[in-house]
């Protein structure tokens, strides 16, 4: 868990974030709640060029301006949530850059600041949820829809826990622990937060009913148990015909509020080097995922503000 030392450095004026964390508590107990779409989809849809190792995670150095904008956007369409651009960000990473760990450390609090800051230019209850990304996403190479790095459960907590620690200096709503392949890195990183107070939901990325690990989704979600801080599980950045079944699986399994946010169904055409599909055929598919206990739902890869207005659009004309 965190050290005693980082925990105790809580401003008082953080209760105000701590009724936040609440009220989101609370809502999910009685409805739906928006998540935004893809902030790559977004930040690329502006016209940034994200080719680069550290993704979405470098324009918090180079343009944290377009960070913001991003998720105002996704406000704008009508997202409740915004997850930060800290996916692909690791003390790691950054320092591969020639960047210090004082810097990274400014770095990961900074994206919890900028979304933020947008929340504060619109109207309604908005809430920050901090990404943590997986290890695979340092390596920059896919690894995130593998799994099994060849890292003990140890070796995992190691890396995860400074990024948390920095991640919770800047007090967001919750930690979105997201697109998680395999079971042990979500036991390491449950292992970091327990105990911590701090909420968080975990979120895998599966494939055919199975983590992409391979591993059984009972598996998967039963390690929650006992597990104060987690507010809710589920699935991401994977197709929308894997999340119905990972839905109930997630119910059955916790009973806990299940979040989803999967990719837009869109499809490479490799021939003509081109996707198919409007990006926003996913929404479809959110009441039959509502139904099933999904309360927290949104969008991963290829889903951007137009997708994400007419998803909320969609949830707002079922309840």
């Amino acid at each position: 868990m965190f050290s005693a030392e980082r925990l105790s450095r809580t401003p008082p004026h953080h209760s105000f974030r701590r009724l936040l964390r609440v009220e989101l508590a609370a809502a999910l107990a009685q409805r739906v709640v928006v998540l935004d779409g893809g902030m790559s989809t977004a930040l690329e849809l502006a016209g940034h060029d994200l080719s680069d190792e550290l993704w979405s995670a470098r324009l918090l150095l180079s343009t944290p301006d377009a960070v913001r904008a991003a998720h105002l956007a996704f406000f704008q369409a009508g997202a409740e949530v915004a997850i930060t651009a800290s996916y692909q960000a690791s003390f790691a990473g950054f320092a591969r850059r020639g960047i210090s760990s004082r810097e990274t450390g400014r770095l990961l609090r900074s994206s919890v600041e900028l979304a933020r800051s947008a929340a504060s230019d619109v109207d309604g209850r908005r809430w920050v949820a901090a990404s943590v990304g997986p290890y695979g996403a340092v390596l920059a190479d896919g690894s995130e829809y593998r799994g099994r790095y060849g890292l003990s459960r140890q070796q995992l907590a190691e890396f995860h826990r400074p990024r948390i620690e920095e991640l919770c200096a800047a007090d967001p709503d919750v930690l979105a622990v997201e697109t998680v392949p395999d079971v042990d890195e979500a036991v390491a990183v449950l292992d970091v937060v327990r105990g911590s107070g701090v909420p968080l939901w975990l979120s895998y990325s599966v494939r055919g009913g199975l983590t992409c690990a391979g591993q059984s989704l009972e598996e998967a979600f039963s390690v929650v148990s006992g597990v104060d801080e987690v507010i809710a599980v589920g699935v991401n950045c994977c197709a929308p015909a894997d999340v119905a079944e990972a839905v109930a699986v997630a119910r059955r399994v916790t009973g806990l509020p299940v979040v989803v946010y999967p990719n837009s169904g869109e499809e490479w055409d490799a021939d003509a080097r081109a996707w198919t599909g409007d990006g926003t055929g996913f929404a479809a598919s959110a009441g039959e995922w509502t139904e099933a206990g999904a309360r927290l739902v949104g969008g991963c890869c290829r889903t951007g503000p137009s997708a994400i207005s007419v998803l909320a659009g969609s949830l707002a004309a079922r309840a």
